[in-house]
């Protein structure tokens, strides 16, 4: 806790003992992951935002570590080294610090963050609301009266998207760039122009595919110009890109009707109880049907367990900062005299356990606290 007076530091580490109390009451045990991280998966699905402000550098035998930017990763690590059965159900809580570089300066910025993690909870909707409440229940435990919620949901996105009839491999690449909203858009407006707008600068090899094969004349290209392979690519994935591009224009453009129609979802915002009537005038499809149905479940879930989401907000746009989410995601503010600050988040993401080396898929929802800067508010 650099920068603070032995009282400062004394009253943040009773804060922090008062947050954990409420996770370990509720059945969550404690842990300790380390503070040296491999960084690939940091950098690969953390976020832009996350990724610029990463503390990386390079062990003596090349490989690049990092100092934690967070403790999600770290803990869905350690729990796949330490768990007997990865699959089955397991919840931690953790507290500790964190290093991210705060701007442009050359000195990484230490934080503490405490949080918890469940795995493989039977109930989804249950456990998110479960989780979200016991964020709320330690923010206030710590003396946090008043604060803002904002909820989102990916899987809403994500159904509204396999609903929407367009090529597989564009729904793919729309899938990729979701958390680059620029991005995307440029994407999807790709998608609906005709032929002759969708030429870029590696149009002229597409002109000449008609000629020869694409492995032939990627292979002949690099001899020409004397290229070298990089980004871990080879010849085969070049050409496999080319002949995407080539059969993007052949494609028919996308209406702008289902344009229109992602880019309203995203639009959406409004009080989380009442926001099924504008989801139900976007689209009607049976995935999003179905989402909608698991959203409103969790507001179920939520009035079970003393909570009001009609003080709460949704946002369709959010949980698109952090790329490991797949579905519910949610952010605390603290109301100050100068405005929101966050102080906490959290959300369900289902497929970092695998990507991380998962025999499959291990459902999983945390949260987040940034108690440095929770003490600061309530300071």
């Amino acid at each position: 806790m650099p920068g603070k007076s032995p009282t400062e530091r004394a009253a943040l580490e009773r804060q922090n003992a008062t947050i954990m109390a409420v996770f370990e009451r509720a059945g969550f045990d404690f842990i300790a992951p380390d503070i040296l991280q491999p960084a690939d998966i940091f950098l690969e699905r953390s976020g832009e935002d996350i990724r610029a402000r990463t503390f990386v550098f390079t062990d003596p035998s090349g490989a690049e570590i990092c100092l934690r930017p967070d403790l999600t990763v770290p803990a869905c690590r350690y729990h796949l080294s330490h768990a007997g059965d990865a699959s089955a159900e397991t919840r931690y809580c953790y507290c500790g610090p964190a290093f991210r570089f705060p701007d442009e300066r050359l000195s990484p910025q230490e934080f503490t963050q405490a949080g918890l993690e469940w795995f493989s909870a039977p109930d989804a909707a249950a456990a998110e609301a479960r989780v979200l409440k016991l964020t709320i229940s330690a923010l206030e435990a710590a003396g946090l009266s008043k604060m803002r919620v904002t909820l989102g949901d990916l899987g809403l996105f994500a159904a509204l998207l396999d609903d929407t009839d367009m090529p597989a491999r564009w729904r793919q690449r729309l899938r990729h760039h979701f958390w680059r909203p620029q991005a995307f858009r440029v994407l999807l407006d790709s998608f609906c122009a005709e032929r002759a707008l969708r030429r870029t600068s590696i149009s002229p090899l597409i002109d000449r595919l008609g000629e020869t094969d694409a492995q032939t004349l990627v292979e002949l290209e690099l001899v020409a110009h004397n290229l070298p392979l990089v980004g871990g690519r080879d010849v085969d994935e070049i050409a496999a890109r080319l002949e995407a591009k080539a059969a993007d224009r052949r494609e028919t453009p996308l209406a702008q009707a289902k344009a229109d129609r992602l880019n309203a979802y995203l639009a959406v915002t409004g009080e989380a109880a009442a926001i099924d009537a504008q989801l139900a005038g976007i689209a009607d499809g049976p995935r999003f049907t179905a989402a909608r149905g698991a959203f409103a479940r969790r507001l179920f879930e939520m009035e079970e367990l003393g909570l009001n989401p009609r003080r709460f907000t949704f946002a369709a746009g959010f949980g698109r900062e952090l790329e490991y989410y797949t579905g519910f995601t949610f952010q605390i503010d603290a109301d100050t005299p100068h405005g929101p600050v966050t102080v906490a988040g959290g959300g369900r993401y289902d497929n970092l356990l695998s990507d991380m080396g998962a025999a499959k898929p291990i459902p999983a929802v945390g949260c987040a606290i940034h108690t440095d800067r929770l003490k600061a508010v309530l300071a």
